[in-house]
């Protein structure tokens, strides 16, 4: 499959835990079972994301500072591609950036992990349950507000390290990176959308390039999903209509069953008390036209009010009240 304009080398940008490295190297070998002789190669960086581990994400910038580091790799010509987590990916791409390809999503629930209780309902009360996400505390709160939600930040060794050492009677982690990490054993309940509206993009990788670099968008096709990268885009309109970040208590997902996108999406008060969820259903090719009116109901039914609330509020008193 070699020819005259592919690259003789494609250098993948991946920030450097193991979840991180993991989903590199599974780009890697899917591009090297593509283009056999091209010389492929991971350029491990650790992101400011990664460096700050005592402070919640949305005190210090979001989750978009897991890209910033990848994205001057590709801009200094140091990486080609970088791998992400589509729901790290800031929901508006910054000039001179294109996501070249979403690849098939992995199981897109929460999980809910314990080494005492089977489930959620099955924790007493003042019970205090680690997570990183506000997404999650905040339909924590909403539904189980007999329980302490507390932050929990680190790679997920660190957060099952955590949990094991007693300092949470559960936590919630994304189940993709579990199972992406061979811990699905330590996966107690699979928490379903019902319960916990998974995060935008959640589950799913994305390959980030230069805009300019056409030749690898194209190397990059067969690795790109159609179902998923519908699915997410439609999640990704919603939450940029509703300027979505780390500092907003927001949840959006989206599935395919036979010619029909399904999209939910809710906004909340970090403290759960107030809640705004809607959905939407049409053709899967409309999917960032559903995103955005789907925001637009959920601001017409209040989620504006909750959003202007969250915008005076300074983001320090925003995180884990």
């Amino acid at each position: 499959m070699l020819n005259s304009s592919m690259p003789a080398k494609i250098v993948i940008a991946t920030r450097e835990s193991a979840l991180a490295l993991w989903q590199a190297n599974f780009i890697r070998e899917r591009l090297s079972e593509l283009y056999p002789q091209t010389e492929l190669s991971i350029f491990g960086m650790t992101t400011r994301g990664d460096q700050i581990l005592d402070t919640s994400l949305s005190k210090i910038g979001g989750k978009g500072l897991f890209v910033k580091e990848l994205e001057q790799a590709l801009e200094d010509g140091s990486a080609d591609i970088a791998v992400h987590s589509m729901k790290d990916v800031p929901m508006n791409m910054p000039e001179g950036f294109a996501l070249a390809a979403i690849v098939e999503r992995e199981d897109p629930r929460d999980a809910f992990v314990s080494n005492q209780y089977a489930e959620l309902k099955a924790l007493p009360a003042g019970s205090v349950v680690g997570t990183s996400s506000l997404r999650r505390e905040s339909q924590l709160r909403a539904r189980f507000p007999h329980l302490q939600v507390q932050p929990l930040r680190g790679n997920v060794q660190t957060r099952l390290r955590k949990l094991d050492e007693g300092q949470f009677a559960a936590i919630i982690l994304a189940a993709a990176g579990l199972k992406r990490l061979g811990l699905a054993d330590r996966i107690t309940a699979l928490l379903s959308p019902e319960l916990s509206l998974p995060a935008v993009g959640q589950g799913a990788l994305g390959i980030e390039c230069r805009a300019d670099r056409s030749d690898l968008v194209k190397l990059m096709q067969p690795l790109h999903h159609r179902e998923t990268a519908q699915c997410v885009e439609a999640e990704r309109a919603m939450s940029r209509a509703l300027g979505g970040s780390c500092q907003v208590p927001l949840g959006g997902f989206a599935e395919i069953t036979g010619e029909v996108l399904r999209l939910r999406g809710f906004v909340a008060s970090p403290d759960g008390t107030r809640m705004i969820s809607d959905e939407l259903s049409g053709e899967p090719g409309t999917g960032t036209v559903m995103g955005a009116q789907l925001a637009r109901n959920l601001r017409m039914q209040g989620a504006g009010a909750i959003l202007a609330a969250l915008e005076s509020m300074p983001a320090a008193s925003i995180s884990h009240p």
